[in-house]
């Protein structure tokens, strides 16, 4: 069960590349144990928006706090050890290095040998392809079998809140199907997440409530399987006017 306080709170947040105007106030929350889906046309901030949070992109103002701390000026190892990780868009894997090296390196911020052990064991379970490409290169994988990695590895943190960009791009629709079911079945054990995800329909199955965003700013936010129905959020998606 969600808890009452936000576990991370955005507020009013503006993102500039040089004179683009990448997040115009964006504000959201995300409670703890909830899956928050972060929805919206290409260009719309919806990465920019994980890559803030994540202190991969910096604010021009706005706040991002988490678990009660202020951590819009933190560098992205720091707020890796706060407790969020975030699995890229486009995977960003080692290539020239083993799954276990990839899978080692997610753990890199821990002290904590025999919970890394027991972590890699759940990653087996929720990605058994893991296993048996234990030794490959991760340049050599599959695009489905790059993704379920990249999803690992930022498990392999021991993460409060999970930030996740676009899981299935790229990725065949069998495997698409495999990976959201580790993810509704981390949502059972309680992992709280923000997705950003093209396919709409998977997102929204998955969210307990969902933003959509429109050129930088929140168009829309409810609960997901009220937006499921909703037609301004194909309004959102096509421009059409507010």
């Amino acid at each position: 069960m969600a808890t009452a306080d936000p576990l991370l709170r955005v507020d009013n947040l503006e993102v500039n590349f040089g004179a683009v105007r990448a997040l115009k106030g964006v504000s959201l929350d995300v409670r703890e144990g909830e899956v928050i889906a972060l929805v919206g046309a290409n260009g719309a901030g919806k990465s920019t928006t994980l890559r803030s949070i994540s202190g991969l992109a910096r604010a021009k103002s706005g706040t991002v706090t988490f678990a009660g701390t202020v951590i819009n000026k933190r560098t992205a190892p720091q707020i890796v050890r706060l407790g969020i990780a975030h699995s890229p868009e486009g995977r960003r894997l080692f290539g020239g290095l083993s799954v276990a090296e990839n899978l080692r390196l997610g753990a890199c911020t821990r002290s904590d040998p025999d919970g890394v052990a027991r972590d890699t064991e759940k990653m087996f379970v929720l990605f058994p392809i893991l296993r048996e490409r234990w030794k490959q290169l991760a340049g050599t994988l599959s695009g489905g079998e790059q993704q379920q990695l990249a999803l690992a590895r930022a498990l392999m943190a021991a993460p409060r809140l999970l930030l996740l960009d676009e899981p299935s791009l790229g990725v065949a629709p069998l495997l698409v199907r495999h990976i959201f079911d580790a993810l509704a079945e981390l949502k059972r054990q309680g992992m709280t997440m923000l997705l950003v995800e093209q396919n709409i329909a998977l997102a929204l199955e998955l969210a307990d409530r969902a933003y959509v965003l429109r050129t930088g700013k929140v168009a829309l936010s409810g609960i997901a399987s009220e937006l499921r129905v909703d037609d301004r959020v194909a309004q959102a998606y096509l421009g059409a006017a507010e």
